[in-house]
């Protein structure tokens, strides 16, 4: 055969066989996991309430009162174990012992013991499991950030809702599987990227849809003045048809994708409005979330529209609060972000009760590590700072799959090794797709000859939590 004939024919042969490859790829993603849930769940969708810059076990969950007779003496050589610091105390003099200044007691039938910072907390203490001793591998924010959304410190991973939207889908064809929010306390905070709920290696469909407050809560959702309905749905056909000629020609996922995100758009111009319509909410749900619960784009307001995302079936929604991140007057600061949130945290569980939803959502609330029990900078004893902690730090749970009135796992007298039932944030993250009813070693994806997952090769599901 003439080599130019020849090598037309290889060069046909190879795109026959790319195309037939694309193809299935697209298949796969267009479907998504599709073998999931792997057997009965116990929640049908999770509300991730995510506290961005590491909220203070010490002062809110880790009770520790004989720290009090400890005040100011040096934090012993024995419990730091050489452990690396960030480089805002890594110089300093000397570690000393910083007992908080706020009280605690048992709350509930559990008698669960919470900080006089979390009273509403308090009140629903007995629906929680308390996690306190938790431990993660990064020091610093964005990379503690990017490993509890991602399962991995460096950027490029699928977010935790990327992965569910995934392998679950979306009980609900006009919203998105995978709704965020954002608010900010009244602290400083730190940069948080818009990769936390990116899909990574998935398709971008998979990716978290930010909802903003405002008269626009998805830019560019609305139509430009004088732009009617139908003239919109006009132009989308003769888009799709454009865009369905190349995905036969090029089996491309992302066209798919695109397909579909504009067709979600549509959607969304009559969801999103109705859904975003507090006016309907009766004064009861104003006063259960607090003062700020009127004011578009509170944590508040955020946790009243996660609860109505809720009831509308969407998959995944996540909060984020940012304004965690005390490294200086820690008792006012926190005292601050306290006031904002905790009253609409134990009203969403109370809502979510109230409305029979709580046994199927998963309720989560966290930060991405913990603060140190010696003080960053000048001690008195009525001011101090903490530095961030990775080797131990609490949260809770709620809902559907959850024992609640429950504490797990202890950490020393110093709060700063963990003493029994540690739990890493792989272990968070295979339970939350446990009681979701995915087995978290099978929800895979493969991606440059490798199959990947959420927890990589690590996670075990806390079975004492479950109910």
């Amino acid at each position: 055969m003439h080599p130019i004939l020849e090598g037309q024919q290889l060069a046909t042969r190879r795109s026959f066989f790319g195309k037939a490859g694309m193809g299935a790829m697209a298949l796969q993603s267009l479907l998504g996991a599709n073998n999931f849930p792997n057997f009965a769940p116990k929640a049908k969708r999770v509300i991730y309430l995510f506290q961005h810059g590491g909220p203070s076990q010490l002062d809110l969950f880790d009770y520790k009162p004989n720290l009090a007779k400890l005040s100011g003496t040096e934090l012993p050589d024995s419990v730091r174990q050489g452990q690396r610091l960030t480089g805002m105390t890594a110089f300093q003099t000397g570690f000393p012992v910083a007992p908080t200044v706020f009280k605690f007691s048992p709350q509930g039938k559990s008698g669960t013991y919470l900080s006089e910072l979390l009273p509403h907390t308090g009140k629903i203490a007995d629906d929680i499991a308390v996690i306190r001793s938790v431990h993660t591998e990064a020091i610093n924010h964005d990379p503690a950030v990017t490993f509890c959304q991602t399962g991995f410190q460096l950027a490029g991973r699928p977010s935790i809702g990327a992965w569910i939207s995934y392998g679950l889908g979306s009980e609900n064809q006009d919203l998105p599987a995978f709704v965020v929010m954002v608010s900010q306390g009244k602290g400083g905070s730190q940069a948080l990227a818009d990769r936390s709920w990116g899909s990574g290696f998935l398709l971008t469909k998979y990716a978290g849809v930010k909802f903003r407050s405002g008269t626009d809560p998805v830019l560019y959702l609305s139509n430009p003045a004088g732009y009617e309905p139908a003239a919109r749905r006009r132009f989308l056909d003769d888009l799709a048809a454009l865009n369905e000629h190349k995905l036969r020609e090029y089996q491309d996922p992302e066209i798919a994708t695109r397909i579909a995100q504009y067709e979600m758009a549509f959607k969304m111009q009559t969801s999103v409005p109705e859904l975003t319509d507090f006016s309907k909410e009766p004064d009861s749900t104003f006063d259960l979330y607090g003062p700020d619960a009127r004011t578009p784009g509170s944590y508040a307001a955020n946790c009243i529209l996660a609860r109505r995302l809720a009831e509308r079936g969407v998959r995944f929604i996540q909060l984020f609060h940012r304004g965690w991140d005390q490294h200086g007057t820690l008792p006012r600061d926190l005292r601050l972000q306290c006031q904002q949130t905790d009253q609409a945290s134990a009203a969403l569980i109370q809502d979510l009760k109230n409305r029979g939803l709580l046994d199927e959502t998963l309720v989560v609330w966290s930060g991405e590590f913990g603060r140190t029990v010696y003080s960053q900078g000048t001690l008195t004893p009525t001011n101090y700072g903490r530095d961030h902690h990775p080797r131990c730090f609490s949260l809770w749970m709620a809902g559907g799959g959850i024992r609640g009135g429950i504490t797990h796992g202890e950490t020393d007298d110093f709060s700063y090794n963990i003493a029994s039932d540690p739990v890493e944030v792989h272990d968070i993250h295979a339970t939350m797709l446990h009681c979701l009813g995915v087995d978290h070693t099978k929800l895979t994806y493969r991606f440059q000859g490798r199959h990947y997952r959420l927890t990589d090769v690590h996670g075990r599901v806390i079975r004492p939590i479950l109910s």
